[in-house]
């Protein structure tokens, strides 16, 4: 059986609990929680990102993750929370997703980062 991308969209948004940009804001600096942008480089090189948050394209996350590649990020730990962020929500649905079915289970959806800019959360 074959799928569109929205019942791909509709599965992940089902898996990954999304977050306000006031429920995640006063989390951020908490050395349990990590900040992931999933967007391409030339986006977050033209709007900025949230503080401190890694860079991780979403076509490169489940390298990123997989502690048993060369790739691994070491801030990538299944024991953090991880809040993922994208242009509007979309991809960090998706991102989520694929870490939750990596064995992530501390996984959530921040949105966009141009919400997360207008609630004043820190950004650079």
């Amino acid at each position: 059986m074959t799928k569109t991308a929205s019942q791909y969209l509709s599965e992940a948004n089902d898996m990954v609990e999304r977050l306000s940009p006031d429920t995640a804001i006063p989390r951020h600096g908490d050395s349990n929680v990590v900040f992931v942008d999933v967007r391409d480089g030339k986006d977050i090189d033209q709007t900025g990102t949230i503080a401190g948050a890694l860079r991780i394209p979403r076509g490169f996350i489940e390298f990123a993750a997989d502690d048993s590649t060369s790739f691994h990020n070491p801030a990538l730990t299944k024991d953090k929370e991880i809040m993922v962020v994208c242009a509007a929500g979309g991809m960090a649905a998706l991102t989520g997703r694929t870490l939750r079915e990596m064995g992530y289970e501390h996984v959530y959806n921040v949105g966009g980062f141009n919400a997360w800019k207008e609630a004043g959360g820190p950004v650079e």
